[in-house]
């Protein structure tokens, strides 16, 4: 009876926060997006995720206990239960079925169909080195040194590959993840990293894209009309926090006819 008193209790918590959260967004859509109303969504966000676990939980106790029918007389909106990817590849695990049957003991069992239920699981991620071979030859007539010439590098001089500086040009502008934070996960996985190392790989490869964000600005900016929104952004500084901007410059030529494909463009400015 407390587990399903507590639980029905979570369950009206949740759905004030979830509510909360719908309107802070609602509010974030009509007035604009400060800084102010986007920690709010965030605390929001965090909040109704730790009420969700917690209620997660006492079902969990509740369907222990041995009275569990008789305690669990609470509801809640339960996560939707989407299909698994299609395009993930299957591994088949198959369970060898019962030589021998349960009722009389006869050997003769023939098989009638099969039953199949689908985990999603995640492999971690796997280190490897890959050695780049050359091979070199030397011409029996005049001795003239043969071999081929090195493979492209993203980074000159870099040992890094391109999968690896995508993943971490990825969890940094695209999941926020500070360079400390990545050098302390590839630690945990037996693969230490200087921080200083993935500064220069990021700058390296914020170089070697600049011709490409050239290209999608002269593209953006040859349009006969543009949209321009700026976006304050909280920066940390020496004992506060200034504001940054951040332009988006966008291209839509499809409301007007127009054949070129849309394109969007970022800029700074601190």
């Amino acid at each position: 009876m407390i587990l399903a008193e507590r639980a029905a209790r979570l369950v009206s918590e949740i759905a004030v926060e979830r509510l909360k959260l719908e309107v802070a967004r609602l509010r974030r859509e009509r007035f604009g997006a400060s800084s102010e109303r986007s920690a709010r969504i965030d605390q929001l966000e965090l909040t109704l995720e730790d009420l969700e676990e917690t209620l997660a939980e006492t079902e969990a106790q509740a369907t222990a206990e041995p009275e569990a029918g008789a305690t669990t007389a609470f509801s809640r909106r339960k996560p939707a239960r989407r299909p698994l990817p299609e395009h993930l590849p299957r591994e088949r695990v198959v369970h060898p079925g019962p030589t021998t049957c349960a009722c009389c003991g006869g050997t003769r069992l023939r098989p009638i169909g099969e039953d199949s239920t689908e985990t999603l699981e995640r492999i971690p991620a796997r280190w490897v080195v890959i050695q780049h071979v050359r091979e070199r030859f030397s011409c029996r007539d005049c001795e003239t040194l043969a071999q081929n010439p090195a493979p492209f590098h993203p980074i000159p001089r870099g040992r890094a590959g391109p999968n690896l500086l995508a993943e971490v040009m990825m969890a940094k502008f695209g999941l926020h993840l500070p360079l400390h934070r990545q050098s302390q996960r590839f630690a945990h996985e037996g693969v230490p990293i200087d921080v200083s190392t993935l500064a220069g790989w990021v700058g390296a490869v914020t170089t070697a894209l600049s011709p490409l964000v050239a290209r999608i600005e002269a593209h953006v900016r040859g349009a006969e009309r543009l949209h321009l929104d700026d976006t304050p952004v909280p920066v940390l500084a020496k004992g506060k926090t200034r504001t940054g901007r951040l332009w988006t410059v966008v291209r839509d030529d499809r409301p007007f006819g127009g054949p070129e494909p849309p394109a969007a463009a970022y800029f700074y400015s601190p």
